[in-house]
């Protein structure tokens, strides 16, 4: 494999208005929802994205049958400096687990939990 293993992602919600307004909120981005879905299509809201640029692309996904919560894998949203995102997270209904640290060589991480028990990781490199 010469390229990173990591190409879509998927963070499940049993709320997606609330979900929605918190990942808007805290990234300040906007997630768009997914075009051309078939009917049992599950609600997906997409990360904005390039298909052509490093990163795995993903979406928030409301989806019968699947619950959202910790415990599971663990996704990281590049940051200019996490801390800033971390300061946010409280404020649009989600819970800091751990404020930014250093990881050595590798930059800096946040650690929260949105709006529906998902913990997320907050990356940056200062």
């Amino acid at each position: 494999m010469k390229a990173n293993p990591i190409v879509w992602f998927e963070i499940y919600v049993a709320d997606m208005t609330r979900a929605r307004t918190f990942y808007e909120a805290v990234l300040q981005i906007t997630l768009e929802p997914t075009e051309n879905r078939a009917e049992d299509w599950p609600d997906m809201w997409m990360f904005p994205g390039e298909e052509t640029a490093s990163g795995a692309c993903g979406a928030l996904v409301k989806m019968d049958g699947v619950s959202p919560g910790g415990g599971g894998t663990l996704v990281y949203f590049s940051c200019d400096d996490c801390a800033e995102q971390a300061s946010r997270v409280q404020a649009h209904g989600g819970q800091v687990i751990r404020e930014k640290f250093a990881i050595g060589p590798y930059g800096f991480i946040a650690l929260a939990a949105d709006t529906e028990g998902n913990m997320i990781g907050l990356h940056s490199m200062d």
